[in-house]
């Protein structure tokens, strides 16, 4: 009788600990985290240019330019959008430069040197329902440049956009820089003329960060 208990409790007892071992295995099982791989992009001022283009006589005749420094904090992203979206960024227009030392002393002193902040253009690029818009601070007067952007597969990005000088208060200084450039901005029909629109490209190339 007490080896039929014995082999009673026995048997009782390794069946519990079966069941609580077999609990323990299925709790134990270690959760298999995904983790999503992801890029990331950064813009640096090295990188990054802007170049001008500019026009006079009659004939429309380009007269092209740059500011040979751009001043801004590199800025990341997880996506280009978001690395380029709120950069600030400002130009010392003592770096403008035409590969032309007299046109560039006259550019500086009788067109940016007539305006309220001679020695520096500042702005804030924004990204905005898939628009980009640049904020331009220049003459002191801020105003929106909308922006055409196109990004390649090699991560070339391109901004262009069409500035019209009256949206920043600055025909004044305009005609002054014309009276300086009064013969040499005339064309064939004997008419001095400087246009008030002036084409804008930025460019630059997001890496890896």
């Amino acid at each position: 009788m007490k080896s039929t208990k014995f082999l009673t409790i026995l048997a009782v007892t390794s069946l519990l600990f079966t069941s609580c071992k077999e609990g323990k295995k299925e709790t134990e099982t270690p959760a298999i985290e995904a983790v999503e791989a992801t890029s990331s992009f950064i813009i640096k001022p090295e990188a990054t240019s802007v170049k001008w283009t500019a026009f006079k006589t009659t004939d429309k005749v380009p007269v092209g330019g740059e500011f040979a420094t751009l001043n801004f904090e590199s800025k990341s992203g997880a996506t280009p959008e978001e690395a380029l979206n709120n950069l600030e960024f400002s130009i010392p227009v003592s770096s403008l430069f035409t590969k032309d030392d007299t046109r560039d002393a006259k550019l500086k002193a009788s067109f940016f040197g007539a305006m309220l902040d001679p020695e520096l253009i500042k702005g804030i690029i924004t990204h905005t329902n898939g628009n980009y818009v640049a904020a331009i601070t220049m003459n002191g007067v801020t105003a929106d440049l909308p922006l055409d952007f196109n990004i390649t597969d090699e991560r070339r990005v391109t901004m262009k956009a069409t500035m019209e000088l009256k949206n920043w208060n600055a025909l004044g200084a305009l005609e002054t820089l014309n009276k300086v450039c009064l013969d040499l901005h005339k064309g064939a029909d004997g008419v001095s003329k400087t246009w008030e629109d002036v084409e804008i490209v930025i460019s630059t190339f997001l890496r890896d960060k």
